[in-house]
């Protein structure tokens, strides 16, 4: 059962007013530049149903969606993590190329359960699992972990955060890996017994990358391909007047969850779950879905005031998430429904004012939104003591 109602029933048993409160997504600003944008600037767009590629030594050959959305996998995973950028998120690519065009492959002969997990194919290579064909005698991981594209991305970049604990060696245990040959790069991390595969993958990896990002300037802002955003026309409050109570400001605040002094970079406002939220202006969407597989986000980019402004809504249910990447609206369309998916004590709208793109600085959205005049704001509440995500 979804970890929102177990804390309902505890809330109806010892706090009723908890209903009222939900509240915040703690978004550090790794995650909180999600379009899914990150630390890195790399903007996740639609993914195609099918796109060709060539590698260095010409071959051509279609990957199919499948095999697209892994390498999503990878990107969003990797813009999520500091230190990989664009260049990482490339020396990644090219690895799974290599070691499985981009499958996630299980290995029956090895580990038989492997077929149990969503899986492309059986690989058969020793005892290799997996997008980067990882081992669990090496390890990597389990094989439950392994038969998961996101944990096998995670685990390939490694670093600080990563699920290796430096050992083995993901990307970003690497010294000096940014001035390596990528081919190079991938090798470190891969130990290949074939050393010089990877290189022929680099202008496949990077068609990849043109192909599922969203082309970003320099001051953060962004939009699918060459499109453009007009300017908006009026604003519109993202929850129905009189649905919502504030509980969670921005700023530095106590997670209630984990007890650590962190920076809130957006606004919470509980409401019952299944609440319509609203479009804040005209725009276009750059990000529909679902956060490590768990916390639902939107993220529209907008034109006001002849600057361009990001919007972030998050912790709506998968099922609660009603328009797709790519998609233009226009203010105060349905786009979605209050939800508590991800890093959420109850029901609520984490709601996020970017001014220069998803890629630039949050600002604390209740006094934007108060001097931008937008319509259907309520008077400001009282929000409750930690009340948070």
């Amino acid at each position: 059962m979804r970890k929102a109602l177990i804390l309902a029933l505890v809330s109806m048993l010892f706090a009723p007013m908890l209903s009222l409160l939900g509240v915040a997504v703690l978004v550090n600003p790794a995650v909180t530049n999600q379009a899914l944008c990150i630390a890195s600037g790399v903007i996740l767009g639609p993914i195609p149903d099918h796109l060709e590629v060539t590698t260095a030594g010409g071959t051509t050959f279609t990957l199919n969606r499948a095999q697209l959305t892994h390498a999503a996998t990878i990107i969003e995973t990797g813009g999520r993590t500091p230190g990989v950028g664009r260049d990482g998120i490339l020396v990644a690519i090219m690895a799974a190329l290599t070691e499985s065009t981009l499958r996630q492959l299980a290995n029956v002969s090895a580990y038989p359960e492997s077929a149990g997990y969503p899986n492309d194919g059986d690989g058969g290579d020793h005892d290799s699992l997996g997008l980067f064909q990882m081992r669990p005698q090496s390890g990597w991981g389990t094989v439950a972990q392994l038969m998961d594209p996101q944990y096998q991305a995670a685990a390939f970049y490694g670093g600080p955060d990563g699920p290796n604990g430096g050992s083995p060696r993901g990307l970003l245990d690497i010294p000096g890996w940014q001035q390596m040959d990528k081919g190079e790069a991938a090798q470190a991390v891969e130990v290949s017994a074939f050393p010089d595969r990877y290189q022929n993958y680099e202008p496949v990896a990077r068609t990849i990358l043109q192909a599922l990002t969203i082309t970003s300037s320099p001051g953060g802002s962004s939009v699918p391909g060459d499109a453009s955003i007009p300017e908006t026309t009026r604003l519109v409050f993202p929850l129905p007047t009189g649905s919502y109570t504030q509980t969670s400001d921005f700023g530095p605040r106590i997670d209630p969850i984990n007890g650590e002094r962190r920076f809130h970079y957006g606004t919470d406002w509980a409401a019952a779950a299944g609440t319509p939220i609203f479009a804040l202006a005209d725009g276009v969407v750059t990000y529909a879905g679902m956060v490590d597989g768990y916390s639902g986000q939107i993220t529209i980019e907008h034109t006001i005031g002849g600057e361009r402004v990001a919007t972030m809504y998050i912790h709506m249910w998968a099922d609660g998430i009603f328009v797709h990447a790519g998609d233009r609206v226009i203010a105060g369309q349905h786009i979605g429904d209050v939800g508590s998916s991800g890093h959420s004590t109850g029901p609520h709208l984490h709601f996020e004012v970017h001014p220069g793109g998803a890629g630039a600085d949050a600002v604390d959205p209740v006094p934007w939104l108060a001097a931008h005049g937008v319509e259907g704001i309520d008077a400001p509440t009282a929000g409750g003591p930690g009340c948070a995500s």
